[in-house]
């Protein structure tokens, strides 16, 4: 399973990059078009939040993979190691309920746009892609946490609980 979440995250981190790119070059062409042109691309900005919105998911899927995520670890470091595993035991069910809460609502509501066939009013886009992008990330979060909480109670191995900092 750790190899498939990093080749996930090697992957992931590709298609951002390629994503970010492109709203990078629309942006840029957008404002080529308007101060040179006096023209726009009607549709520009709306695309750049709905890539903005995966990129963002999809980075925090990434960032939990790599334990990058923001913790204040001063106290951790000081604790022993014991609990320090009981922390992590903590982080980790806080984070499954909490995933499998915004997975639950966030799909919930990307299937009411599609149910809906709501588009965007510019765009034109299916509003229930931009609005997947929150399940899809939550949902591989919650992945890797179960993962994660499983390596860590029947393996009694979790990376973080040895070496102090979780990223």
């Amino acid at each position: 399973m750790d190899k498939f979440f990093e080749s996930l995250s090697f992957w992931i981190e590709r298609v951002l990059a390629v994503a970010f790119a492109a709203a990078v070059i629309l942006s840029f062409v957008n404002v080529i078009g308007r101060y040179v042109f006096g023209e726009t691309i009607i549709w520009a900005d709306e695309i750049q939040i709905y890539i903005m919105i995966w990129m963002a998911f999809m980075g925090a899927v990434v960032a939990t993979w790599r334990h990058m995520h923001l913790r204040m670890d001063l106290l951790f470091r000081m604790l022993p190691v014991a609990l320090r595993l009981w922390v992590q035991f903590l982080e980790l069910a806080t984070m499954i309920v909490l995933s499998a809460v915004v997975v639950f609502l966030s799909g919930q509501y990307a299937y009411d746009m599609h149910s809906l066939g709501r588009l965007s009013d510019v765009a034109q886009v299916p509003m229930w892609i931009p609005h997947s992008g929150v399940a899809l990330g939550f949902g591989l979060i919650l992945c890797i946490a179960l993962w994660q909480m499983w390596k860590l109670v029947f393996r009694r191995r979790y990376p973080a609980a040895v070496g102090g900092s979780a990223g």
